[in-house]
């Protein structure tokens, strides 16, 4: 059964994603972020009434929500779980040789914030686990645990573009000698105890680039989207585009470098392309989302 954040669950930018990808009914599309399916469900039905979808999604959580909201398009759409970072090896698996369109959605998807109790949100009091895939091995309380003041510090610093990084990461390290750093709660009350008042940020919560640069550290977020877009030109048909939605400047200056710096692609949108302000105003988590997009030479 479906939960109601799966109900009301909005993709961002769908139709501009439409608009750019042209998906067509005899094409082969990936979705590297299935989530809840919004995205995929977009494309099934402009590709209609044979396109075929590859959703590619390494939490079950989500995937299960989107089998159910998917079902209408039965055997159209496959599910491959594998984070989007092993498209080769996940198309290899299904025997698809060569895809028409490529949609990644990065970041932290609305099921996980919302519902996750996986530490994602620092609104709420839950494990500290921050994992995609809750397959892999290392959490964000092991890494709290586990990392030197100066590691921390970087992480918050560099993945978190935090200013306060080295204030955060030694009163994390002198806490957690007191008692093991295991739950969002106990987080959250370190980073507002650790940052002078004065520093506090006006429009968003003190704790919130830690929590963004642990997220980003335990799931190797950056890695993967470089990685990905590295693999992209290597199963793209000529003509072929790929669509990458990101929220924040670490992601989105690598998805523009590495759009720009390969010859075999040409770039479409020359600025992003960013939601307007009647999706905002629907979609408060459309307003720093940003869309680019390019296309594999013919």
């Amino acid at each position: 059964m479906m939960s109601a954040a799966a109900d009301i669950h909005i993709p961002v930018l769908a139709d501009e994603v439409i608009k750019y990808l042209q998906p067509c009914s005899d094409g082969i599309y990936v979705d590297g972020t299935l989530g809840l399916g919004g995205h995929s469900e977009a494309i099934l039905k402009a590709s209609a009434p044979t396109g075929r979808l590859i959703g590619f999604e390494w939490d079950n959580n989500a995937i299960q929500h989107a089998k159910q909201r998917l079902k209408p398009f039965g055997e159209r759409v496959v599910i491959v779980r594998r984070n989007f970072a092993e498209l080769c090896e996940g198309l290899a698996e299904i025997g698809v040789d060569r895809i028409d369109g490529l949609l990644v959605d990065v970041g932290i998807s609305s099921l996980q914030l919302d519902q996750g109790e996986r530490g994602f949100s620092f609104l709420r009091d839950e494990p500290l686990d921050m994992r995609m895939d809750t397959r892999r091995q290392t959490t964000a309380a092991k890494l709290i645990q586990n990392g030197t003041a100066e590691e921390l510090a970087d992480i918050i610093f560099y993945y978190g573009e935090e200013k306060q990084a080295r204030r955060i990461a030694a009163a994390i390290v002198k806490a957690r000698k007191k008692k093991a750093i295991a739950r969002s709660k106990q987080l959250v009350e370190i980073i507002v105890k650790a940052v002078p008042r004065r520093f506090h940020p006006k429009k968003i919560h003190v704790a919130t680039k830690t929590f963004q640069g642990l997220r980003i550290a335990v799931n190797r977020e950056l890695e993967n989207l470089a990685r990905l877009i590295d693999d992209a030109v290597r199963v793209l048909k000529p003509g072929g585009r790929i669509c990458v939605i990101a929220f924040h400047s670490l992601e989105d200056r690598i998805v523009k470098q590495k759009l720009n710096e390969m010859d075999v692609l040409n770039v479409i949108t020359k600025k992003p392309v960013v939601a307007s302000q009647k999706e905002v105003e629907a979609n408060p988590r459309a307003r720093s989302a940003k869309l680019r997009v390019a296309e594999i030479a013919a």
